[in-house]
């Protein structure tokens, strides 16, 4: 099995702080994690001034005294600066850095920052205008899901093939908005609906607590996963809550790299090397379950089977049945074919 490409998914949780911004990079490394991504916009051009905020995002955000989508997201923008540093910053750290953009100008950005993907987040899945201009960098693209119907999904690969990608260039991630996501809204089977009806490597982008789904996914054949984390849940924040905290992030990369190595062998179903020198300790022979006399003619109910296995399998018993002792035996005696006639 090929490595899972984990996103650790630092969003927009650094608050407007570029320090806590740098911690979060800190944490992303530390975890293991192959990329850390944030999100590049301009509220001006992601958001009308009266859009209001999602139910999570307001729950998540108790005691604010604006509920409009941009006062939020004013707040969270990252300048130019900011970018630079923080691209600077991971690289430092031995950590790729990504971040999804999205309108134009700040893709253009992104793609001037020399970023080796673009990710197209949930939410713009519909955005025709936007969905051409990334197919148009020629650069590979990892497509968010959430909310989208199949056709939706065909529909917004067919822009991204029509704006010069080849389908090897494109990565589609099951996904559910909203924040957290119920477990039984998960629907993790469609992530291999997806797959076999496009023909194309998929993942999943997980808004659930815990890493049990990223985790399982992984299982079912996801080749990336993206995750949020925080430093701390209790921050205030859209995300926070929905997200993992470092030592949740860890264990999650963790487990994923030890699902890897259960599924890397050949299928072949045979003894491991670890396991062959417990084979006699855990198996059983043969052994008399009674004193016998010489010239007793055996029947199976003579044997007992007992590990450790040294002797004679309990899978030949019936070949024995019938035969003569030729010498007397005791009771927990192992059996050997040289007591026979």
């Amino acid at each position: 099995m090929s490595k899972t490409l984990i996103i650790a998914e630092a969003g927009v949780n650094h608050n407007g702080d570029i320090a806590l911004a740098k911690q979060l990079i800190d944490a992303a490394a530390e975890a293991g994690a192959d990329f850390v991504k944030f999100q590049t916009f301009k509220a001006d051009k992601l958001v009308s001034k009266s859009a209001k905020q999602a139910a999570y995002q307001v729950k998540n955000q108790s005691g604010q005294d604006d509920d409009t989508q941009y006062g939020m997201l004013k707040k969270l923008e990252l300048s130019e600066a900011d970018h630079h540093e923080l691209q600077r910053y991971a690289h430092q750290k031995g950590i790729k850095f990504l971040s999804t953009g999205f309108d134009h100008d700040s893709l253009d950005f992104l793609d001037q920052l020399g970023l080796e993907l673009f990710k197209i987040p949930s939410g713009e899945i519909t955005n025709k205008p936007y969905l051409k201009h990334i197919g148009r960098k020629s650069k590979p693209v990892i497509l968010s899901t959430g909310m989208a119907s199949l056709k939706e999904i065909e529909e917004a690969i067919e822009v991204l093939e029509e704006a010069g990608l080849e389908r090897s260039q494109i990565s589609v991630l099951h996904c559910n908005t909203e924040y957290p996501t119920p477990m039984e809204d998960v629907n993790l089977k469609a992530m291999l609906t997806i797959r076999d009806a496009f023909k194309i490597n998929v993942g999943y982008s997980d808004h659930t607590l815990g890493i049990e789904v990223p985790v399982a996914a992984v299982a079912l054949g996801a080749t990336i996963i993206e995750k949020h984390f925080t430093l701390d849940n209790n921050l205030p924040g859209p995300d926070h809550k929905a997200s993992l905290n470092p030592t949740e992030l860890k264990s999650m990369v963790q487990a994923i790299r030890n699902i890897e190595m259960a599924l890397s062998a050949d299928g072949r179903k045979r003894p491991s090397q670890s396991e062959a020198k417990n084979k006699p300790l855990v198996r059983k022979s043969l052994y008399y379950n009674g004193d016998l006399p010489e010239g007793t003619i055996l029947q199976e109910n003579h044997f007992i089977a007992k590990r450790p296995a040294e002797g004679i399998s309990p899978m030949q018993v019936d070949s024995l049945v019938g035969r003569t002792l030729n010498r007397a035996v005791q009771e927990g005696e192992l059996a050997a074919f040289n007591h026979f006639s």
